[in-house]
């Protein structure tokens, strides 16, 4: 399942924050803040999903994160290669490259990065 663009903005709050409560989740947003109902139907459908769950404390829930946040973005970096790179990682790397405009700089510190995963394995 996946989330949509305004439950992952949220998910990627509750990420930072590990844990919280609806206050929590409104403050860690810039203001304008979304209306606590927009909030809460957004914590309602993401613990639907499996995304995350809460701890009751009287009437209130302290949500918490299900999913961990590697584990989420590595499932969609999966599928974005599978779908749109006929699952070729080497498709994909070329066109990252191409086309992000990264610096001289990004790329060596990428070929770092891919020069360390070839010694790991």
């Amino acid at each position: 399942m996946q989330l949509s663009k305004t439950e992952e903005e949220l998910m990627n709050r509750l990420w930072k924050l590990e844990e919280g409560f609806m206050k929590d989740l409104l403050e860690a947003y810039p203001e304008p803040k979304p209306a606590t109902t927009t909030i809460a139907t957004l914590l309602k459908r993401m613990t639907d999903k499996g995304f995350i769950a809460y701890n009751l404390f009287g009437n209130s829930r302290q949500y918490y994160p299900l999913v961990k946040k590697k584990d989420y973005f590595s499932k969609h970096v999966n599928g974005l290669i599978k779908n749109f790179f006929n699952d070729s990682a080497s498709q994909f790397a070329s066109f990252f490259t191409k086309e992000t405009n990264l610096t001289k700089k990004e790329l060596e510190d990428l070929k770092k990065l891919i020069d360390n995963e070839i010694k790991n394995k």
